[in-house]
C-alpha cells in the first residue's frame, strides 16, 4: 500500500504569527514533523502543501518535497482540509503519481513520531475501514458525564440520564480527536465522499504528551517544557 504524507502548513496564522515555522527548543516547528514523517517506514512520500516560501523553504531544508505552491484560494483561514487535499491530489496525479491511501500530519502536533505514524498505518490496514484518526483519553473531569451547562442562574447536566455517575471508575471511556495528530484516508473513499470522516472509524490511541497540540503561546511554553523533560530523562 502506497501512503502519501500531507503536511498542510498555510503562512497565515493568527494565534502566533509564522506559527508552523516558529522556533521550538532549537528548531522550526513543522521540523519535528518533517523529521518523524520521513523517518516512518511505512510511508512511501511526504509532500509539503503550502502558499508560503518560506513555509516551502524550511520543509526542503529538512527534506520534504514541496513541488508546487498551494493556491491563496485554498490557503484562508476558513479553508477546509479537503479541497487541499484533492489539489494536491490532482498535482501529483498530473505527474504519474497516485496512492493508494493519504496520511494528514499537522505541523502543530511536534510530539508525535515515527513510531506513532507507523503503528497508526498498520491499525489502519488491520481495521479495514476507511478512515483512521488519532485520538487522547478524555479526563475524567471532562468527560461527557461531568459536564454541566447553565440553565437561568443554576447548573444541570448536559446529559440527562436517570442514574447520577460521580466516581470516577464509574464512567465511561471516552475518547477525543488529538489535533488530530495523525489521520488516514483510504484515498479513493475520500475522493468519492468529499469529507475527511465518514460515519465509521477506526482510532488509534495516543497518550497525553504525545498528543500536545499548538494553538497559542501557551502551549508553545509548555511543548518546550515537555521536550526538556524528555532530553533529561532519556
Amino acid at each position: 500500500m502506497k501512503v502519501l504524507a500531507i503536511i498542510p502548513a498555510r503562512g497565515g496564522s493568527k494565534g502566533i504569527p509564522k506559527k508552523n515555522i516558529y522556533p521550538l527548543d532549537g528548531k522550526p516547528l513543522i521540523a519535528y514533523t518533517c523529521e518523524s514523517a520521513l523517518k516512518a517506514k511505512l510511508v512511501d512520500r511526504v509532500i509539503l502543501s503550502t502558499d508560503s516560501k518560506e513555509i516551502n523553504d524550511v520543509a526542503i531544508a529538512y527534506g520534504v518535497e514541496s513541488p508546487f505552491l498551494r493556491p491563496n484560494h485554498l490557503a484562508e483561514d476558513n479553508t477546509p482540509a479537503f479541497p487541499v487535499i484533492e489539489y494536491t491530489l490532482n498535482q501529483l496525479k498530473d505527474e504519474g503519481y497516485e496512492a493508494d491511501a493519504i496520511l494528514l500530519l499537522q505541523p502543530t502536533s511536534p510530539m508525535r513520531t515515527s513510531q506513532h505514524i507507523d503503528e497508526a498505518i498498520q491499525k489502519f490496514q488491520d481495521s479495514k475501514l476507511d478512515t483512521l484518526v488519532s485520538v487522547v483519553e478524555v479526563p475524567h473531569q471532562y468527560n461527557p458525564v461531568s459536564i454541566l451547562t447553565p440553565k437561568g442562574d443554576h447548573l444541570e447536566n448536559y446529559i440527562q440520564t436517570d442514574k447520577q455517575i460521580l466516581r470516577r471508575q464509574d464512567k465511561p471511556k471516552v475518547y477525543a480527536r488529538n489535533g488530530p495528530a495523525i489521520l488516514i484516508n483510504d484515498c479513493k473513499s475520500l475522493l468519492e465522499r468529499g469529507t475527511l470522516y465518514p460515519n465509521k472509524v477506526a482510532y488509534y490511541e495516543m497518550d497525553t504528551f504525545s498528543s500536545h497540540d499548538i494553538d497559542n503561546m501557551e502551549d508553545l511554553q509548555i511543548a518546550e517544557m515537555l521536550l526538556r523533560t524528555k532530553r533529561e530523562m532519556e
